[in-house]
């Protein structure tokens, strides 16, 4: 269950700092990779915070939309002192009803973390997720993200070790 007095909302420009600062302990251990503050700012509305009642945020995860019925789970984080309390769950779960919402209906991660996405509903994925006139079209998008998905040879360093799974909503 949640940490009680947990806290999910949208994020908000002035928390690119703070998401900056969880990620970069799991940035150094390479679980997460890393990303500019302006690629963070960018993509701002695309993240969810999980906030302490005192109004520190102990985690962070973004929903990046790749196409019409998928989309990515990205940078999800929570701060050392919180893990294994609910923060991560909060998290994901929010990301869920923000997908549903836009009318997404798969839901994609590449992670290390596959005990803790499988606990989800995530499974492991091959090739063919996607239909060959959509693949041609995902192809040309220049985010690494959906390079990932595609698992081309170009993001192959980027991937390594990690396992890509999908999640039908």
């Amino acid at each position: 269950m949640p940490h009680p007095e947990l806290r999910v909302r949208r994020a908000r420009t002035a928390d690119v700092v703070e998401i900056e600062r969880l990620v970069e302990p799991l940035v150094r251990e390479r679980i997460l990779l890393g990303k500019d503050r302006v690629v963070l700012y960018e993509a701002v509305q695309e993240f969810r915070v999980a906030e302490s009642s005192d109004g520190e945020l102990v985690g962070c995860g973004a929903l990046h939309v790749m196409w019409e019925d998928i989309g990515e789970v990205r940078t999800l984080a929570t701060a050392e002192g919180w893990r294994r309390r609910g923060v991560g769950r909060a998290i994901l779960d929010r990301i869920e009803d923000d997908a549903r919402d836009l009318g997404l209906t798969r839901l994609f991660c590449l992670t290390f973390e596959t005990d803790f996405f499988h606990a989800h509903g995530y499974a492991e994925i091959g090739e063919g997720v996607v239909s060959p006139d959509v693949y041609a079209e995902l192809v040309r998008s220049p985010d690494e993200g959906v390079a990932e998905f595609l698992d081309l040879a170009r993001v192959k360093p980027n991937t390594l070790g990690n396992t890509r799974m999908l999640k039908t909503l």
